[in-house]
């Protein structure tokens, strides 16, 4: 089960830098259902007050993912099933993501009030003008992989070079250019992805595209065999992963409930990878009945094994942690890549002001 990045955004100034009619483009959903309207009481300036909230008493939140329901969203589920959310005063509901779905378009058209991002979608949407802005990063690493079948000579990224790799069609504008670029990854290896393990495993000497946590025990499960897995960002693909966007009028207008958000976010990870994720893993399977037990376990096992979510800057910043070094060095890489123009902003993609509070946080 592979992912499909959907288009993300940035902005850390005022919103009267982009343009309007790019920001209309986006508003053929009702406005009106958001986070703004649902704070008018003016009950999002006060601090969380958590135990003795009702329901009634809640702010109404709901957060896109971009993907069917499954462990790398067990955090979120987790703030949910174990009450964090409401003790921040927030009633969080989780709309998820598929194939054909729009996060984008969603969150701008006022459908969802916060966005499971991708560190390149947010980065060239500064391009497009769109008035997005990230908030957090829930993984310190992207989970994308490529899988190679054992014995066929294939020790690194570079022995991949001149092979046949089924991609899908996000790759073109996410990592495979930095493939490209690092590792001489040519046009004429490409070969298309339809989320069916069938076409690799029929071929040894092919490789695939997958994500850390769930198509590894697939293919173990389907072929018989293990396969080699290779993490991208051990090779140094260093994106920001699983976001948290929301519109830069939110950040502007209601800083308080987005600082709540991210605050309860974090804590639901801590909480998912180091106590007992059984709740949320129900909410979890309530939402995507075919997320079996084990894929749920594999999955949780994976994110601690690599430290997808507290490994890095989160080491030291915390659950959620980001850095402007950190994005300068991987808008270095895609404008290497040409596939991002030399003059973008991308310092219009984040904002740092509710990150970086320290693992402290959420251990004490």
């Amino acid at each position: 089960m592979n992912r499909l990045f959907y288009l993300a955004a940035g902005g850390r100034s005022p919103g009267a830098q982009w343009r309007r009619r790019q920001v209309l483009q986006y508003g053929a959903l009702t406005l009106g259902t958001g986070v703004l309207a649902a704070c008018a009481s003016g009950e999002s300036d006060s601090a969380p007050e958590t135990e003795s909230a009702a329901p009634s008493d809640l702010i109404p939140i709901t957060f896109g993912t971009n993907w069917y329901a499954q462990a790398e969203h067990g955090g979120f589920y987790q703030a949910i099933a174990t009450g964090i959310y409401a003790e921040y005063g927030l009633d969080v509901t989780i709309k998820m993501g598929g194939p054909q779905v729009n996060g984008t378009q969603l969150l701008m058209g006022g459908a969802i009030d916060f966005f499971m991002g991708y560190g390149s979608d947010a980065i060239r949407a500064v391009e497009s003008g769109i008035p997005k802005v990230t908030v957090a990063s829930m993984f310190q690493k992207d989970p994308q992989i490529l899988i190679a079948h054992p014995d066929q000579g294939i020790e690194s990224l570079e022995d991949i070079q001149g092979r046949p790799v089924f991609i899908s069609s996000a790759a073109n504008v996410t990592y495979w250019p930095f493939l490209a670029a690092k590792y001489g990854f040519t046009e004429d290896m490409k070969r298309p992805y339809n989320f069916n393990a069938a076409p690799f495993l029929a071929d040894p000497n092919s490789v695939q595209q997958g994500y850390l946590s769930s198509e590894p025990l697939a293919i173990e499960k389907e072929g018989g065999f293990e396969p080699l897995v290779f993490l991208l960002a051990d090779y140094g693909y260093e994106p920001y992963s699983t976001t948290i966007e929301t519109r830069v009028e939110v950040v502007e207008q209601d800083p308080d409930l987005v600082q709540r958000f991210v605050d309860a976010s974090i804590k639901g990870w801590y909480s998912y990878l180091y106590g007992d994720p059984s709740k949320a893993n129900r909410l979890i399977q309530q939402d995507n009945p075919e997320m079996s037990d084990e894929q749920i376990a594999y999955g949780i096992a994976k994110i601690k094994e690599y430290g997808i979510v507290d490994s890095g800057d989160a080491e030291t910043l915390g659950i959620g942690a980001m850095t402007e070094a950190r994005w300068q060095s991987f808008f270095d890489s895609l404008m290497a890549a040409g596939v991002i123009q030399a003059e973008t902003d991308f310092t219009q993609a984040f904002t740092l002001d509710f990150v970086n509070k320290g693992p402290e946080f959420y251990q004490t």
